[in-house]
């Protein structure tokens, strides 16, 4: 998962998602009313497996292998807060984000310029149109690149070209993404 990825899940959630294993597990019994029969189906394990990695004696616990973690991981990520990322992603479509972002920023001009692309703090706010592209895009299964294309040609538009009042025809480049946060709200 890419910073874009992150950054998008990250603005989505209100509340951390469980850190632990064991945490991760209960939230996921909790969600299917405490069916260890459920769990194991959700993760492709047997009922047994799952009852051995909740189990309360010390002596019968079997921590779950890196393969299950990762399982454990998604599930838990594919179940936590739905109507609030619901809420928020329908937030940002209608009113738009503020990204927050550490990358090699610029565009294409002669060597020696001031507007070479070097690596900057941007925080910007982009429209709904934005958050609707990204959104669809990331759904559509789009790679980290495709996504970095799309908020290169937003952020061009917003903070080199001042939303369409300077600067016409730059080509935009936006790479090395150090880090990228999203503010919805």
């Amino acid at each position: 998962m890419g910073q874009i990825e992150q950054g998008l899940e990250r603005a989505l959630r209100t509340r951390p998602v469980p850190a632990s294993t064991e945490a991760r597990l209960r939230f996921l019994l909790a969600s299917h009313g405490g069916s260890t029969r459920q769990v194991a189906t959700v993760l492709e394990v047997s009922q047994r497996t799952v009852q051995r990695w909740v189990t309360k004696k010390p002596a019968a616990r079997r921590p779950p292998g890196p393969l299950q973690v990762q399982a454990i991981e998604e599930a838990v990520l594919a179940r936590w807060q739905p109507r609030i990322r619901a809420r928020r992603r329908a937030q940002a479509e209608a009113e738009g984000f503020v990204f927050h972002t550490r990358a090699r920023f610029g565009f294409a001009a002669p060597a020696g310029s001031s507007d070479d692309p070097r690596v900057r703090w941007i925080t910007q706010d982009l429209p709904g149109e934005v958050a609707r592209e990204l959104f669809a895009a990331r759904d559509a299964g789009a790679g980290e690149q495709q996504q970095t294309v799309i908020l290169a040609r937003a952020l061009g538009h917003a903070y080199f070209r001042e939303w369409g009042r300077r600067a016409h025809g730059l080509h935009i480049a936006f790479s090395d993404v150090e880090f990228a946060d999203f503010s919805i709200g």
